[in-house]
């Protein structure tokens, strides 16, 4: 029987982009400035975002405690929000759209590995919230999910595929419970 030999991890063909001082200076100012509670200024973490090439949209949210990973990656539509200690894992592109909510302690995880593999290979897939999603608290949004417009993933549950427009899921694994009604 195979083992795990996580001595042969090699992350090849995965590039996160940027060159390494970025990639480092930017490890030190996402956690003084995104992942902090002691910095409530939102236009200050924008201008940091946008510095390290995130585009971001007119009116967006950042709270406080938001981690972002490579914001090089990182996509975000207008008059979004991105609640406190949501965590945009960002290895590869990840595209939020127009009027989204991510609440409180989100996930969206861009990579994974592949445990089929004794050498743990990391697998990487972008994320996609379409306009009008609202990802709920503790929720987990993993690779290669696409969120369809105005598409619902309630509190605490797990997208592992991708949700439709204008329907809310539920659960781990997500399922569609109903269709939103928008009034």
């Amino acid at each position: 029987m195979q083992q795990t030999k996580l001595s042969t991890y090699n992350n090849y063909p995965f590039n996160p982009g940027g060159n390494p001082v970025k990639r480092v200076l930017w490890f030190y100012v996402n956690a003084m400035f995104l992942k902090t509670s002691l910095l409530p200024i939102n236009g200050f973490k924008l201008f940091l975002l946008r510095l390290f090439g995130a585009k971001v949209g007119k009116g967006v949210i950042i709270k406080p405690g938001v981690n972002v990973k490579y914001p090089w990656h990182l996509t975000v539509g207008d008059y979004t929000w991105l609640g406190e200690n949501v965590w945009v894992d960002c290895l590869v592109p990840v595209t939020i759209g127009n009027n989204v909510c991510v609440s409180q302690g989100a996930l969206l995880l861009t990579g994974n590995h592949n445990y089929k593999k004794t050498s743990f290979d990391l697998i990487t897939k972008e994320i996609v919230l379409e306009d009008g999603v609202w990802i709920g608290a503790c929720a987990i949004v993993n690779p290669g999910v696409v969120a369809a417009s105005h598409a619902v993933l309630t509190t605490g549950s797990v997208a592992n595929k991708n949700l439709d427009a204008y329907s809310i899921y539920q659960g781990n694994p997500a399922i569609k419970i109903r269709s939103r009604i928008i009034a």
